[in-house]
């Protein structure tokens, strides 16, 4: 029997994981990409060669777009789209720490119907496809029943608290807290164990495309900075921020912000 798309990515991610605690722990290269894009190890390219090989040779008619492959817009005509970062969290991963993740998804449409972030570090696998609820190892999660912005756990970076980004430069009091990866944060929110996550700044795709199908299968809003649903293998493949959160708080964050 075939196996299904999520059936598929969480084999896929299981496999890169072995691959990748292979490196992290011993040693292994790292150098800077251009343009100021950030660091990257040779781990985030064996890691890429693998899924590549595994998702484009069971699907080779999706597309794919991943962070550490040259974009190939072929993926613009094709029905359903890879979308990966090999490891997202690289600097957590140089650092010997275990906050890194493997993102995998397929979209159609724009819309991504299945995703994984695995976490080997940790042995934490979220998944989660539509019309499904989202899981941690299996077991279902589900996002808090927090409703007030002002009591909530939000994570972000330390900017996102600044003035500008809030109406009359009035800042929630959220309690803010952080973690590397943007996938981690969007299945920490999924899990309940935090009340919402943003980031105001233009997300790339392969960061947050299956986290973002798991929060919204748990149960979370998810839009873009300015209340939009995030559409996915655009052209130039950002989307405007990133907003997840139980569904009083996104609303209080999308009243409230100032993007």
């Amino acid at each position: 029997m075939l196996e299904t798309d999520l059936e598929l990515l969480k084999r896929a991610a299981l496999e890169a994981g072995k691959v990748a605690l292979e490196y992290h722990r011993s040693s292994f290269q790292v150098w800077d990409k251009p343009d100021e894009a950030g660091p990257v190890t040779d781990a985030d390219l064996a890691v890429n060669r693998l899924l590549l090989e595994t998702l484009k040779g069971a699907r080779p008619e999706y597309g794919w777009l991943s962070e550490e492959s040259e974009d190939d817009k072929d993926r613009l005509k094709r029905e359903a789209c890879f979308v990966v970062d090999p490891i997202d969290g690289t600097r957590s991963f140089i650092n010997k720490e275990n906050t890194w993740s493997h993102s995998l998804a397929i979209t159609r449409e724009g819309r991504p119907v299945a995703g994984v972030v695995y976490l080997p570090a940790l042995d934490l696998l979220f998944t989660a496809e539509v019309g499904d609820t989202a899981r941690l190892n299996g077991q279902p999660i589900a996002v808090s029943e927090q409703t007030s912005l002002d009591a909530a756990r939000l994570l972000a970076v330390k900017i996102a608290q600044s003035s500008k980004f809030w109406k009359q430069g009035q800042v929630p009091k959220f309690e803010r807290h952080h973690r590397p990866s943007l996938a981690y944060r969007l299945c920490l929110v999924a899990q309940g164990r935090f009340d919402g996550m943003l980031t105001f700044r233009d997300s790339w795709e392969w960061d947050i495309c299956a986290g973002s199908l798991i929060a919204e299968c748990a149960g979370a809003r998810v839009s873009d900075v300015y209340g939009q649903p995030l559409k996915f293998n655009n052209a130039f493949p950002k989307t405007k921020g990133a907003v997840a959160a139980a569904p009083q708080v996104h609303e209080d964050i999308m009243t409230l912000s100032d993007p």
